[in-house]
């Protein structure tokens, strides 16, 4: 086990903030916590390249076939700034990778990409409720985009151009930031801890795992904030070397969300 993964396991718990009697406890956390997430998941990158390396591949592939699916300029670009809302289950995969590293064990990709079966019934209720919410952000995408450009657009490359040439390319982009931000924030909200810990806590339902996923934003605002901007500013880094990034991008992220729940999320109390 190497020096960053082993301190991250042997690290002293934080104070704890109470919450709602019955589910897990709120560690706060500080605003270094998140550079030393994207650390220890740069460690577990390298302890597991090859297995990192095909999630990696595989998820950038779904990346390229999300965005670039047949539709018109509001749809390819729903699924652009989507693929984010479906990422945190895309990466169960790494999660169980991180975990195994820091229990010692081996992480052999066979083992990892069954992981969800750990808690399949929460799990599966998440993904659900993952692409019906992907379902509703294409439908609030499509209709922003109508609300500005009522003769349609058919590509993705279309409505760019477009909208570079819209008197009113500033409104169109407050806009739909607008609509995305609160939808992103809610979806983040319930989302940065929550698989980790039903893949972690077999027993735990996936109601559960949101509203301790939304305590630990609301005690730990500005390190959260954080987070996720780097999680974007990877992605956005990712898509724009032509999906080559996210070969990299992504496992690192998952590799580091594991280690966030970790910081996050008090261990269970001792039976």
């Amino acid at each position: 086990m190497s020096d960053e993964i082993r301190n991250d396991a042997a690290r002293p718990q934080p104070e704890y903030l109470s919450v709602t009697s019955g589910l897990p406890r709120v560690n706060t956390i500080g605003m270094d916590a998140p550079w030393r997430w994207l650390r220890t998941g740069w460690a577990c990158f390298r302890r597991a390249t090859g297995a990192s390396l095909f999630y990696g591949t595989v998820l950038a592939i779904m990346g390229a076939v999300l965005t670039q699916t047949a539709g018109t300029g509001a749809v390819q670009l729903a699924f652009l700034t989507g693929f984010l809302l479906v990422g945190p289950f895309l990466l169960m995969g790494l999660y169980d990778t991180s975990r195994r590293l820091q229990l010692g064990e081996r992480a052999l990709l066979v083992d990892t990409m069954t992981a969800w079966k750990a808690n399949g019934p929460a799990i599966g209720f998440y993904a659900l409720l993952l692409a019906l919410l992907l379902a509703v952000w294409v439908r609030i995408s499509v209709v922003v985009v109508a609300l500005f450009f009522p003769e349609g657009v058919k590509t993705g490359e279309e409505l760019a151009k477009a909208a570079l040439e819209s008197p009113d390319v500033i409104g169109f982009g407050l806009a739909y930031l607008a609509a995305g931000f609160g939808f992103a924030l809610f979806v983040f909200a319930t989302s940065v801890v929550s698989l980790p810990m039903l893949l972690d806590r077999p027993k735990m339902d996936a109601l559960s795992a949101m509203i301790t996923s939304f305590n630990a934003l609301r005690a730990n605002f500005a390190p959260m904030l954080l987070w996720a901007a780097l999680v974007v500013a990877l992605v956005g880094l990712g898509f724009a070397t032509f999906y080559a990034g996210l070969v990299v991008a992504l496992p690192v992220i998952g590799l580091a969300t594991w280690h966030a729940y970790r910081d996050v999320i008090a261990p269970p109390d001792p039976v």
